[in-house]
């Protein structure tokens, strides 16, 4: 059974990229089951969107996928922005865009990033701070570190030059 927000987001961006004067043919499309933390806010569904490569050439890629990523996050923006205008709450969706392995390879880089924060932040009991991140990649360290409940996150500053601020919590948050 296919989900018509999954195929809607493929064919989306099947368009743009034909638009931009690519050839692809292949836009796989991934429903992500993802765990509510509450039942009060349910989760929105979420879909991974994976460019086929076979006609795309390493240098198109490379601009696909940007320097650190900015390429790739602007189409996933657009197709967040896009694809879910006009939708009822409960119809939104939110698109994960994927080239090349990029974001997987990425998720484990900042899940690493997050982890030696965390360290140090426990053995030097100062704050550490994380620059040069999405807003996205931003969300994923706030959400990695909220398993850990001796740590709080934060981010300071306003973009381009935002980051974020992993450090021990206070006692006010440990009570809660």
């Amino acid at each position: 059974m296919t989900d018509s927000r999954m195929k809607r987001g493929q064919e989306w961006l099947k368009t743009l990229l034909q638009l931009s004067g690519l050839s692809v043919d292949d836009i796989k499309g991934e429903k992500e089951t993802a765990v509510a933390e509450d039942e009060e806010s349910p989760e929105q569904d979420s879909y991974w969107l994976t460019i086929g490569e076979s006609n795309l050439s390493s240098e198109q890629i490379e601009i696909l996928t940007g320097p650190d990523g900015s390429v790739l996050d602007a189409i996933q923006y657009l197709a967040n922005s896009i694809l879910n205008l006009s939708q009822l709450q409960g119809e939104q969706a939110s698109y994960t865009v994927e080239l090349n392995g990029y974001r997987v390879r990425r998720y484990a880089e900042i899940r690493a990033i997050a982890e030696a924060a965390a360290q140090q932040v426990r053995s030097s009991g100062q704050e550490a701070e994380i620059k040069s991140l999405s807003s996205a990649e931003r969300r994923q360290i706030h959400t990695f570190l909220k398993e850990f409940g001796d740590l709080e996150t934060f981010s300071r500053g306003k973009e381009p030059h935002r980051q974020l601020v992993v450090r021990l919590a206070s006692m006010e948050s440990l009570r809660s």
